[in-house]
């Protein structure tokens, strides 16, 4: 196992490639199943949802042609109001960085209204932001009554 930190993410390479779906389930403690872009409406009357990061809260980006299954991570801090830090596995664009678990990885709220209806990953390798993704919201650790 190959650890690394840079100030804005730590993690560490695996051999195998973790599924996002199944890293965030056992991190949050949130049992839902399927593709990662299904959890948002799956959750609903279940668990309590928003707009809003909260530590332990899932962040379910949306099913884009850049990320055809949406993508999971589980709050681990808050930053600021615009920065967060989030733990997930299975991100990256190429086989390596997909065996990475990432413990702490930045991610900041980049919509315009900031609204976290978009946000940018820190990318380890890179020295910096990435992409913007779209945000279905976050899913919280509540059950709804």
């Amino acid at each position: 196992m190959t650890r690394f930190s840079d100030g804005n993410s730590s993690g560490y390479r695996t051999l195998t490639r973790d599924e996002c779906v199944t890293y965030a389930r056992d991190v949050s403690g949130i049992q839902l199943r399927g593709d990662a872009w299904t959890w948002w409406d799956k959750a609903a009357g279940v668990y309590k949802r928003g707009q809003y990061p909260a530590m332990g809260a899932m962040l379910v980006l949306a099913k884009t042609n850049k990320l055809r299954l949406g993508h999971l991570a589980v709050v681990n801090g808050i930053l600021g109001p615009r920065d967060i830090s989030v733990t997930h596995a299975n991100w990256g664009n190429g086989w390596l960085s997909r065996r990475i678990v990432y413990e702490s990885m930045r991610v900041q709220d980049s919509s315009p209204n900031n609204d976290w209806s978009t946000v940018r990953f820190w990318n380890h390798n890179a020295g910096g932001f990435g992409s913007n993704y779209a945000v279905k919201g976050f899913i919280y650790n509540q059950r709804e009554p």
